[in-house]
């Protein structure tokens, strides 16, 4: 039972021993009667807020409440504020100030043993979950419990911001430094099969009941029937990656009942292996699958003997469906690889799972085949053949017409199709069809029972943490881009990226984004140049099924104009809120509005608000995030500072901003703001400074702020911060310089307005010992100048320059390079040489350059830009990094893909290698070749027609070449017609 007492000014609540038949998923569970809530809620607002010195709490007798566990579960958001928490509580605790904010806790010890029995509650919450619990009274209970911990997470969250706000006051260091500890549950597991019946599988499938897959069997049938592997091993493991209901198991039922498959192997085995991975049990499936007695043994050694008995020297396909485990050592354990070896060349493991790591584990990413969404026309006659089986004339009747609008609702996913299919099938009129048609998909009881048990099963996989950070993603609507980096943001604003192991958080939420993608929760990924994801969506049905568990905390509303006070809400429950396409306007609530002080999340997309009111988001005391990018907003109140838990807020392209209100410095808990994109924005508070939590601050496209305040150079935290606007002469302003001890800096940085002056800063500014920084853009103030002539004034400016560029000195791990508006030559540019991590430069507009540097040696380069460069001549061998009297050999650009030049009116010659070239390989993997606006250049190098890879060229606005290379006729044009993409034209 949970048991809460008072311990002299100290706060304990205590934990009875969980019996050993509750931890075995006993049918009954243990807990505080109804009557602890209330009372518990009430005490800890008047302790916690200094009212009450000794708390007392009463508890009632005990109530035993039976668990359903049959019905399908509909678990919420249980866990996802105790671990918090506990580590506010934590820093709350252990923080003081001058004027002696006296501890909560007499001794570090009652912190752990508070924190021991906060954990108690934690563990009621998540068994809870993972018996799914549907009886009302204890979800009531718990949903109650749940509400206790918000409440007691708010208050102390209010604690802590008054320390901060103390330390502000009285000049201590902005940089504070709290004693945490991390106190966070190890997840209850091992009993999922008890709770979810998994599925099993065999081989046998109907393929008149299969529609689709054709490219994807063809695929897998290559893989299966090929003479021998390309990289020259003796077996291949093929993994099927994709989500629940995608149809992986059929698709492997397909391969595997293939005749010509049938008769390449020798012995064929299919092996159901589901979750958890027993190596034992895998080991008797596959013997008794080969024909061979049943063993009562259970040493792992003699069974796998047995097995390689009965496949040495065979042709062996071995099909492990359903797999989930990515432990590495449960997979070398079963030894499969080396009995493969004994095999017969050609053998072959097939696996299907949910989860790209563990194709990763496996080492098989190269073979793998991801399965995506299945076209429409395969849907509606997958869909046809089920809906009107025995009942054809229907679907010329009206019915048709219907179901193909169904269709479109199941977005691709074939388990879907299939469910709403067999659904409709017993309904006989249209109205019924409709009525499916019309229905929010999560609450037809089939799709609840059929489509989302699979996703269960992975959700169910899921560690709390990444549980939590999941069904945050019912925020967005439909079909919503997630950027990764914000979306990281606003998992950190809710305070779930925690850790015991002090990693940061940001490398904690990229490994929970990694893990959701890997298990295909998300999709439709969105790449940088340089293959890095920046982007995704959620599938639909995925989306159904993460609103349905988180439907009573998250809300989306769509405005509907002129509707607005019809639009209900239930104030106490919702704690996260979006709303879409609001009118152009004031931002005002209606009156079903006003109860939502418990919101922590207020995002409206697609609308177009121009003023907060103060009846509005001003009642929502609790946001920890606030969205209101890409309005017209015309200004910020300054009541926005009594918002003290807020965490993010993002006012990025607010076209009319032109200034933030000073009360925005109030908000000591702030740890995000998005500012990119206000076009008309001027200033910033100056006493920045006080957001002493501030770790992303983003600006870039800011296009009339003219400097960043100095008080930014206290924030020792700042992690983010992706542009810097050099303003000299400005005390108020922060210097380049300043950046110098903010060696935590990470991701991109631009650096732009740089005058002929400022090499000094730059040196000060120590850019080498910013390991984190992966991307560095450095531009040059146009018109910089100085001098009494035109002359004396562009030598200044060149000097000033090429000081800068020597200065520079970026950090050795930089991935990416841009410098553009420079006047100087490349020849200070001798460092880039060091960068052997570096994948991408872009050089733009050099008005004096003449040379190109030499960055044919960089090891790592794979996308190169050359822009605007009007006195280059001649591209001669040291662009290829070599000398003029070096003997070399080897690969010169040995990564490169992607190379452009563009706008380079003067541009004459591009020299290859003269000598005997035969040691010498030039950017071997180009694959995308661009040069436009170059009138003058005469040819192209020999190198380039000996380039295999090359896909794409395009030639425009280049009299010269577009003669020679004309398609059938230019006398060069035999060297290039193999190019499958090939676009040679005039303007």
């Amino acid at each position: 039972m949970l048991l809460f007492i008072s311990c002299g000014s100290s706060f304990f609540i205590y934990a009875s021993t969980i019996k050993e038949e509750y931890s075995k998923c006993s049918a009954e569970l243990i807990i505080e009667a109804h009557s602890l809530v209330p009372n518990l809620i009430s005490t800890l607002y008047t302790w916690m807020r200094g009212e009450s010195t000794h708390p007392t709490i009463s508890y009632s007798s005990l109530f035993f409440f039976p668990f359903n566990y049959n019905q399908f579960p509909t678990p919420r958001m249980a866990d996802a504020i105790i671990s918090a928490l506990l580590e506010q509580l934590a820093s709350v605790v252990f923080e003081h100030t001058k004027q002696a904010v006296t501890l909560v806790l007499n001794a570090e010890e009652d912190v752990h043993s508070f924190s021991s029995h906060l954990n108690a509650i934690q563990a009621v919450l998540e068994d809870a979950e993972k018996k799914q619990v549907t009886e009302a009274r204890v979800r009531d209970w718990l949903e109650k419990l749940k509400d206790v911990s918000y409440e007691m997470d708010d208050v102390l969250d209010e604690w802590n911001t008054e320390i901060l706000k103390q330390q502000v006051e009285e000049g201590e260091s902005a940089s504070v430094t709290k004693k945490k500890y991390d106190f966070h549950l190890s997840t209850i597991r091992g009993t999922d099969e008890q709770l979810i019946q998994r599925p099993k599988t065999s081989s046998l499938v109907d393929i008149s009941t299969i529609f689709g897959r054709e490219e994807e069997k063809e695929c897998l049938l290559s893989k299966l029937l090929r003479d021998s592997n390309h990289d020259g091993g003796r077996f291949l493991v093929i993994p099927i990656v994709g989500m629940g209901g995608m149809g992986k198991t059929t698709l492997a039922q397909l391969a595997y009942n293939d005749k010509k498959v049938t008769s390449q192997f020798d012995k064929k085995v299919w092996v159901c292996v589901s979750d958890p991975f027993d190596e034992i049990k895998i080991s008797k499936a596959i013997i008794e699958n080969l024909g061979g007695a049943y063993s009562s043994s259970n040493e792992l050694e003699t069974l796998l003997l047995c097995i390689r008995s009965h496949v040495e020297n065979k042709k062996f396909l071995l099909v492990l469906d359903d797999v989930w485990t990515e432990d590495k050592t449960k997979w070398e354990n079963l030894k499969l690889p080396v009995i493969m070896q004994s095999c017969a060349e050609g053998s072959t493991i097939l696996v299907t799972t949910r989860k790209q790591g563990v194709a990763k584990m496996m080492r098989a990413t190269s073979s793998m085949i991801l399965l995506d969404k299945l076209r429409d026309r395969d849907c509606l006659a997958l869909f046809n053949s089920i809906a009107f089986w025995d009942r054809e004339e229907d679907e010329a009747n009206g019915f048709g017409a219907i179901g193909e609008e169904i269709v479109k609702k199941c977005k691709g996913l074939p388990l879907t199709v299939k469910t709403l299919g067999s659904l409709v099938w017993h309904k006989k009129t249209r109205e019924e069809w409709r009525e499916v048609l019309n229905s929010k998909i999560w609450e037809l009881e089939e799709v609840e029972e059929q489509v989302f048990r699979p996703l269960l099963l992975s959700y169910s996989d899921l560690t709390p943490a990444v549980k939590r950070c999941l069904l945050y993603c019912a925020i967005f609507p439909k079909d919503y881009e997630l950027g990764k980096n914000n979306l990281i943001e606003l998992w950190m604003s809710q305070d779930y990226l925690n850790s015991k192991k002090n990693k940061q958080k940001r490398r904690i939420g990229q490994n929970y984004f990694e893990s959701l993608a890997m298990r295909s929760f998300f999709q439709d990924f969105r790449k940088d140049d340089m293959g890095n994801i920046i982007g995704c969506k959620m599938h639909d049905i995925v989306h159904d099924f993460v609103h349905s568990l988180a439907e009573q905390e998250i809300i989306i509303i769509e405005a509907v104009e002129g509707a607005n006070q019809r639009m209900e809400l239930s104030g106490d429950k919702v704690r996260h809120l979006t709303l879409t396409t609001l009118p152009e306007g004031p931002l005002s609530f209606p009156t079903s509005f006003y109860n939502c002080k418990n919101m922590r999340t207020l995002t409206l997309p697609d609308s177009s608000i121009t003023t907060v009111s103060l009846g509005s988001i001003m009642q929502m005391k609790c946001l920890r995030t606030l969205n209101l990018s890409h309005k017209i907003l015309n200004e910020v109140p300054k009541e926005i500072g009594e918002l003290i838990h807020l965490r993010h807020m993002d006012l990025s392209h607010s076209g009319n901003l032109k200034e933030l209100p000073d009360a925005v410095c109030d908000l000591y808990n702030l740890q995000t703001l998005v500012l990119g994109g206000c076009s008309e924005l001027e200033k910033l508070p100056k006493a920045m400074g006080k957001l002493i939590n501030l770790k992303h601050l983003y600006v870039r496209n800011c296009y009339k702020l003219r400097y960043l305040p100095k008080g930014i150079g206290s924030l020792k935290i700042l992690e983010a911060l992706d542009c810097f606007y050099v303003c000299e002469g400005n005390d108020e302003a922060l210097k380049l310089g300043d950046l110098g001890t903010m060696d935590q800096l990470q991701g991109s940085l631009w650096i732009e307005r740089l005058g002929k002056d400022d090499a000094s800063e730059i040196e000060k500014a120590q850019f080498r010992n910013k390991e984190h920084l992966s991307h560095l853009g450095v531009g040059f103030q146009v018109g910089d100048g100085d001098g009494d002539g035109d002359g004396d004034a562009a030598a200044v400016q060149r000097k000033g320059h090429e000081e800068i560029l020597n200065a520079l000195q970026p950090p050795q791990n930089l991935e990416f390079l841009s410098i553009w508006n420079c006047h100087g030559t490349t020849e200070p540019l001798y460092w880039i040489k060091s960068l052997h991590n570096l994948r991408k430069v872009d050089l733009l507009n050099w008005e004096f350059c003449e040379l190109l540097p030499p960055l044919g040696k960089l090891p790592s380069l794979e996308i190169l830009r050359i822009w605007a460069m009007e006195k280059v001549k001649k591209v001669g061998v040291e662009f290829l990094g070599i000398e003029k009297e070096e003997e070399v050999s080897g690969i010169l650009f040995p990564k490169l893909k992607e190379l452009s030049f563009i706008g380079m009116p003067n541009w004459e010659e591009w020299e290859g290698i003269i000598k005997d070239s035969s040691e010498i390989t030039i950017m071997p993997w180009l694959s995308n070749l661009e040069i436009v606006r170059c009138p003058k250049l005469k040819a192209l190098p020999n190198f380039l027609y000996k380039i295999t890879t090359l896909r794409t060229l395009k030639i425009t606005s280049c009299e010269i070449l577009e003669r020679d290379y004309q398609k059938g006729v230019g006398k060069e044009w035999h060297n290039f017609s193999h190019i499958p993409n090939l676009t040679i034209e005039s303007p």
